[in-house]
């Protein structure tokens, strides 16, 4: 890699380091609503305020954690109680408006009021404040008030750490900037073919022999989670408002788990192993009671650890399983993350079953899948928009990206913004959409620099379609051209796409 570790350290703080600043300094102000992703209400006006070395950021009770940690961003003191005139950063929980994580920024020449009716309001408009922070650290911050809220809930991205493993170091720096952009959720890819992530303490030989050196992609990529090491992943998003989903596909991409247990097979014979990047010529055994006490013990086992609502069973591409036998299986499995208190979770091919009523389907195929998805829909089935041909950021840029794939085409910064979540399937009203998440599979992913990369700058356009009640490219990439620097000074190894004007 080639970040120095004066960009590693730096790049800890979950927000942008920055110098705190004496009066006299200079002092550029950043425009009120000139943030990613946009604010629903920005109405400036006013004198702005500028953060010196007196300034202190003021919380009490529920607030102080998110305030510890922009205190440390800006170096600057926390206190319960600011004396007298002191300039301040006022952080409080209340009511703002009934809206989920909404907050309310306020900001005068005297100080700065953030509130929200919860921390994670709270932190999203800590990431809003950070923004308005010139990214020197010298400068004041606009006046006026943004009031803002989500368009959708779920706010995502997914990384692939099945076919190359990505270290939990490499995961937690991705957490630290997906947050920023107000990303909330992060899909983890635990198993496919080629390697299998994530300990089970009752089918051990998973990670001794599918996380074992030499699997992954190419052979490179081997690797897995000890349960401690996944449960501190947990907590470190958790303390980001970033909520873990974990995923394990079946009944295809288990070439990994049949190497491991030759049982998972009709035939007993355990397959090779696979380093290549083929797809749909593994299955379970549909038939076989050992698939279901394998997919309960894994389901129940991965369910105690992971706090979050959902548990993300695959499902997509099995094209080694017959219809009749995929709708068998997800009569049997879907069930069964319910009865583990979780939400079930899966593909859109996961829809053509009537189980999946209770499910969530993250819609991500070609439009033969539509009409499918839609009926699924119509009987309870909510919906994750994940289209691969807008969505899928391990696609390349153009012909000349040096990572990625292009099977489902190229896909520019403004191709994976203009488009609308909540319209983009018939039959799919808005109301039955979850949200937008971006995947981020590994088939030529080898270290953080080639996540960061291919990741940004696309996942910001993401997330501002997950966030902002309406799309304009124009605006979105002065704003994003202006945050260039912010990236550079924290050492990502983002994409200088040519659509974009890029600043410093």
């Amino acid at each position: 890699m080639r970040r120095r570790l004066a960009v590693l350290l730096a790049c800890a703080l979950p927000l942008t380091a920055a110098a705190p600043v004496s009066a006299a300094a200079a002092v550029p102000v950043v425009a009120l609503g000139s943030v990613i992703p946009a604010p629903v209400e920005v109405r400036p006006g006013g004198a702005g305020f500028t953060v010196t070395s007196r300034t202190v950021i003021e919380a009490r009770g529920g607030a102080r954690g998110v305030a510890e940690r922009l205190g440390e961003a800006l170096r600057l003191r926390v206190v319960g109680q600011a004396p007298g005139r002191t300039p301040k950063i006022a952080l409080e929980l209340g009511r703002v408006n009934g809206k989920p994580e909404s907050y309310r920024l306020t900001v005068g020449k005297r100080g700065v009021t953030l509130r929200a009716a919860t921390p994670a309001g709270l932190f999203n408009g800590v990431q809003t404040l950070q923004q308005l922070v010139p990214a020197s650290g010298a400068g004041t911050i606009a006046g006026g008030e943004i009031v803002d809220y989500p368009r959708f809930g779920y706010r995502g991205t997914m990384l692939d750490i099945a076919r190359h493993f990505h270290t939990p170091d490499e995961i937690k720096r991705h957490i630290d900037e997906i947050s920023k952009f107000k990303v909330n959720y992060l899909h983890l890819h635990l198993s496919d073919d080629q390697g299998w992530r994530i300990q089970i303490d009752s089918w051990p030989r998973l990670t001794t022999v599918g996380g074992a050196a030499g699997t992954g992609v190419d052979g490179v990529g081997g690797g897995f989670l000890t349960k401690a090491g996944y449960r501190d992943l947990v907590r470190y998003a958790a303390s980001r408002y970033v909520t873990i989903v974990p995923e394990i596909d079946m009944p295809g991409h288990v070439n990994a788990a049949q190497v491991a247990y030759p049982e998972l097979t009709c035939d007993g014979v355990a397959p090779p192993p696979r380093t290549d990047t083929a797809v749909g010529y593994s299955s379970l055994c549909i038939g076989s009671e050992t698939t279901y006490r394998f997919v309960e013990d894994v389901i129940r086992e991965l369910a105690a650890m992971t706090p979050g609502p959902y548990l993300h069973i695959g499902g997509d591409e099995a094209h080694a399983t017959t219809e009749a036998d995929y709708l068998t299986f997800q009569k049997r499995v879907l069930p069964l993350v319910t009865k583990y208190g979780k939400t079930a979770y899966g593909w859109n091919e996961i829809a053509a079953a009537p189980e999946a009523g209770v499910a969530v389907a993250q819609y991500w195929s070609s439009a033969t899948q539509n009409a499918t998805v839609a009926a699924a829909v119509a009987n309870g089935t909510k919906v994750i928009m994940s289209p691969a041909n807008l969505a899928y950021i391990d696609q390349k840029y153009d012909p000349s990206t040096r990572l990625g794939l292009s099977w489902a085409g190229y896909i520019e910064v403004r191709k994976a913004y203009d488009w609308d979540p909540g319209t983009h399937v018939t039959g799919v009203p808005e109301s039955a959409v979850l949200g937008v998440e971006a995947p981020l599979w590994s088939e030529t992913l080898r270290s953080l620099d080639d996540i960061e990369y291919m990741a940004w700058p696309r996942l910001a356009g993401l997330a501002e379609l997950g966030w902002s009640p309406a799309r304009d490219w124009e605006s979105f990439r002065a704003r994003l051209g202006a945050y260039g620097p912010r990236w550079t000074a924290r050492g990502v190894d983002f994409y200088r796409s040519p659509q974009i004007d890029w600043a410093g």
